[in-house]
This record gives C-alpha cells, structure tokens and sequence, in this order.
C-alpha cells in the first residue's frame, strides 16, 4: 500500500512536471510568433479545438501545420498568455483516449479580453509533444458572473429598486413593459432556460416566449411513459444539478417540474401560452422587428437584437405518407399526439416507424393491453442503454467534477469523434450480442451506421435513426410486439393493412412515428426564404465536422440556435452566451 502510494505520488510529480514544461514553452513560442518551435510543439496528427478564447467561434483545427498557423493568426488579436496548470482542477493523469496513451492536463490562461480553461492530451511516448489541445472561454474581465463571493446580498434588491421587494421586481422584470428585451430566446425548454439563466448572470435583458401553458410541458405532454436514456450524472443544468436522491433515468414528469422551477429559481422572464409569430431583420436599426401574442394580450412587436431559437432542432410533425392510408378507418395519431395506451386494451395498434419514440410507444401499448406491431421501413442502429453509457457517459463516470467532465467532452474534434464512436460501437456490440441475434432472428434490420460510429453519430448528422432498448427489443424478441417490414405491405385498406401476400393486419390505431420537419424549414416559415437560404442547414454536419448553425454564430446577424440535449444546454449556452454579451457590450462586430 504504502509503495503504491509513493509510486502514485512520483507519476503525479512526473505528470505534472510535462505538462508545466510543455506550457512554458507553448505559451512562448505562441508569444513570439515562432512557428517552428510551435510546430515541434504537437505530433504531426494533432487537434486543436478552440471554444472562443482565440476565434470568437468553435472553431477545429486538424494537423500540426493547420494548428500552428491558426494559432499565429488568432494570437495577433486573441493576446493569450499565463498559460498554467490549474492545481485546483483534477491534477495530470495519464489515460487512454481514443485508443492514445496520453498525460492530460486542465490548464487555465488569459486573453485580452477575458479568461479561460483548456485541455492539453501529451503523448504518453512522445511527452514534448500535444496530442490534443482545447481552448475554452469562460468568462469576460470585467463581465464576470455574481455567483459564488460575488454573489449579491439581498438588500441589494430593495435598494436597488425604490423599496420594491424581491417579488415585486420580478413581476415587473417579467412585463417588459417600460422596455425591450435585448434578447428574446424562442423556447422554454432546457435550451432555452440555460441559456436565459446564463444571460441574466451576464447582465443581459432577456425573455424567454413560450407556446405552452406552462414552462415544463414541452416535457409533461409527452407520452406516459418517457424517461430520459442516459444516466442523470450527464444532465445537470448550469448553476443547479438534480437531487443526488434522483433516479438515473429521470421521468418526463420530473424534468418538466423542475424545468419550471429552474426557471424561478434562476430568475428567467418567460412568458408562456406565447406564440412567435414571426420576425425581420432591420439592418440599418440593427434589430429585429418580432411579433409575438401572449394568449389574452393584444399582439407585441418587441426589437431584440437577439433572436434565439431553442425550440428543438425540429418543427412540426411530419405527416405520414403511405399508399391507402386515406382508406383506414381507425384512429391516426402522430407520436406527438400519443399519451397512453389506457385507452387501447384489447385493441389492435400498428407503429409506423422504428426509432426511439416508435418503440417506447409500442412498448407502452403493450404494457397497457394492447396488441401491437411496429412497421419497419428502414435500417435502425439498436443498443442497449447499459452499452449506450458507453458513449454518453464516457467521462462522467471517472469520479471528477461536472466541469472537469465538461472540458474533457469538449475536447475532440470531428475526426476524433468518428474514431471514439467507432471503438465504442465495438465494445458496445460484444455486450449487445445476445440482444442483436435476437432481434435478427425476428427479421429487423439493423445497421451500426454508414461508417461503424453506431448511434451517437446518426444523432449528429441526422437526429434519428436509432434507438436505445428500455425494454421493448425483448417484447419484439419474444414475438410480444409484432414487427411487419414496409415492403410487404400492399397498402392500408379500411380495416388496417393488406399485406402483398393477402393477409389482412386489423388495426384500430396507427401510431406515425414519422418524426418531424427540419429546423431550417421553421426558420422560413417565421423569418422568410431569404434568412432560410442564408443561413442553411441547421444541425447535421457543417464542413468542419461542427454541428450546422447550432452553439456559433450564424451568417446573418443576430440570429442564433440551441438545442440538442441538456448536456448540449449546459455546456454550450456558456458560448452562445459569452458570444451575445461580447457583442451587446462592442467587443466583437
């Protein structure tokens, strides 16, 4: 024991002595523009993410050469510098990442403008030279958060305000009546709330509108039986993790409560049973012209210089197409729409579609008396949740603090993610094995992804085409939930499905687990086409490897979006907020 404890100490002394040499002689290089020095500086496959400490965007940089000249032209007005070991941040390690044994470190620096952590990765054999390096933005001088020491005393609010007590000055922050919102975020979801509640912390006006009645229901109206598919370790929002008493996979129901008492707790203006209606850029004002109508108020035209999108990364249900399908005479609901299955015991039910709501919703037919067969049109990637936390809680589950977990996620650029997906999914397939022959056997298709990168990549390029097993495989391997493919059938007839080989398939509900129309086409139904045109895709993959338009800023002015997860919430509404307050207060055009 006690060896081991020496031996633990003197690789700690080892580590740590790398990584303080190799950020002396990075930081420089850097400073006097020296590109050889730099250049010996990272192995020849090296990476480079920054998170606006240097580009003002998420940007990635891959390969010695494109790293060292990105960081000469960014330093020119970046200025970083004190570049060094955070003794305060987990110590340096050595681990395997993506299959590289590597010394990796969390560092903390200065630019002019603000300050920031990172991540270097040295190679385990080649310890004078980066592997991997991260730089991340955490806050501007001058801007930083009232949290933690800085935090306000309550007084503060009565003096502040002329006597007005903490809920009377929350009634009237919410009105924006005397006033304009600097930013208005469309969305109170986890996206949205993060985002309001970092902004506030900032000091920037903002109002969240959102279409339901109450913050929460873009959760609570969703089906019975929805939990969450990964652990609730990697779902914490900014500022206010879960009860450590909380289920690993959270309820809908919960996270829909406590999405509202975030929101009250962080003091985010929301205006719910809200519609955007619609906006235009005024370029010569340098806002936007938004309608927005508040059910029971006259309509608003509010001019935000900031409009947020963080309504999901898609819009309205898709319909579902298929041939007779006006001929059926049961009930037609989209997943949107579906609640329960209380209503269809011992009825017949088809799920039109295979992916995580097309199967949740089969399985809680099933659960509630019904007999129930999913519809395959497609290949779909299967894993269980346990081989799912693979990939999802890679780094959550090595004991260290959430923002240390932060910054290691952030770290990899595209190339890396395809390579760690594509390692895990051969790791996530021996522990799958059992469960895949099975589903085989009853005849689904199943694919691991166009490159071996399983579902975690499908959910980058596209949002769909997986799903995480909560049980519902064994119902389909136990012949439980039926399974019909697409193209056996003939068409729907009045009673359900006429099959090529003249079976019938009698059905009293068909469930479309159709998914739903693109973000970009939301964006030119309320902004118009040429915004649409602009700005493109959102989500999917961007030339860099970057995610299209989400967390960065995007080509026309003033226009933003988040979405994704609530990790995806947490982590980057940092970014999209830092980038809004540095515009607001003229630090970037």
């Amino acid at each position: 024991m006690q060896d081991d404890m020496i031996l633990d100490r003197t690789r700690l002394i080892e580590n740590t002595d790398i990584v303080r040499d190799w950020l002396s002689r990075f930081e420089a290089s850097l400073c006097a523009g020296d590109r050889e020095q730099l250049l010996d500086l990272f192995a020849a496959d090296s990476h480079w993410r920054d998170l606006l400490a240097f580009t003002w965007n998420i940007t990635p940089h891959v390969g010695a050469q494109e790293i060292v000249q990105g960081l000469l032209e960014a330093q020119m007005s970046a200025h970083t510098s004190m570049f060094a070991l955070d003794t305060n941040r987990t110590p340096p390690r050595r681990v395997t990442r993506t299959g590289v044994d590597v010394i990796e470190a969390i560092f903390g620096f200065e630019s002019r403008v603000g300050r920031g952590h990172g991540i270097v990765r040295i190679l385990a054999d080649q310890p004078d030279r980066a592997w991997v390096l991260m730089t991340s933005l955490d806050e501007l001088k001058g801007y930083e958060e009232p949290i933690n020491g800085r935090r306000p005393s309550g007084q503060a609010y009565s003096r502040a305000f002329g006597g007005e007590n903490w809920t009377e000055k929350r009634q009237r922050e919410r009105a924006f009546e005397d006033r304009e919102p600097a930013v208005l975020i469309v969305g109170a979801g986890q996206a949205g709330l993060s985002l309001a509640a970092r902004l506030r912390l900032q000091g920037v006006d903002t109002l969240v509108v959102e279409r339901l009645e109450r913050v929460g229901d873009v959760w609570r109206n969703r089906y019975h039986s929805l939990a969450l598919h990964n652990r609730v370790p990697l779902n914490h929002l900014p500022y206010m993790p879960f009860p450590p008493s909380w289920p690993l996979y959270l309820p809908k129901d919960m996270l829909g409560n406590w999405l509202e008492t975030y929101a009250w707790a962080m003091e985010c203006n929301v205006w719910t049973d809200t519609e955007f209606k619609g906006a235009s850029y005024e370029e010569a004002a340098g806002h936007w012209s938004a309608r927005v109508q508040r059910r029971g108020h006259p309509e608003r035209l509010l001019h935000p210089r900031h409009i947020v999108f963080a309504n999901g990364i898609v819009g309205k249900p898709k319909p579902a197409r298929a041939p007779g399908l006006e001929d059926f005479a049961g009930q037609i609901l989209h997943t949107h729409d579906y609640r329960d299955g209380s209503a269809w015991k011992g009825k017949s039910a088809l799920v039109l579609g295979v992916g995580t709501s097309g199967h949740d919703i089969a399985q809680d037919l099933h659960a509630h008396g019904a007999n129930v067969s999913l519809i395959q049109r497609g290949s779909i990637t299967v894993a269980s949740v346990e081989a799912a936390g693979i990939n999802h809680s890679l780094y959550y589950n090595e004991g260290l603090p959430l923002e240390d977990c932060d910054l290691i996620a952030t770290a990899s650029t595209y190339p890396l993610l395809v390579r760690g997906y594509q390692l895990a999914v051969e790791k996530m397939l021996e522990m799958d094995k059992a469960l895949i022959a099975g589903l085989r056997a009853r005849g689904m298709k199943l694919d691991i992804g166009e490159d071996n990168t399983g579902h975690q990549m499908k959910l980058r390029r596209r949002f769909g085409g997986y799903y995480l097993n909560c049980g519902c495989s064994e119902l389909i391997i136990n012949g439980q939930v039926g399974l019909i493919q697409y193209e056996d059938i003939e068409r729907f007839v009045n009673s359900g499905l006429k099959m090529k080989d003249g079976r019938i398939y009698k059905a009293d509900l068909l469930v479309t687990a159709t998914g739903y129309q693109n973000q970009n086409e939301v964006v030119r139904e309320l902004l118009g086409e040429n915004i649409a045109d602009k700005i493109g895709p959102v989500w999917g993959l961007a030339k860099d490897g970057e995610l299209s338009n989400m967390f960065r800023p995007t080509p026309q002015q003033g226009l933003w979006f988040m979405g994704g997860g609530l990790a995806h919430a947490r982590i980057y509404s940092q970014y999209v907020a830092l980038l809004i307050k540095a515009n607001e207060v003229g630090l970037i055009a």
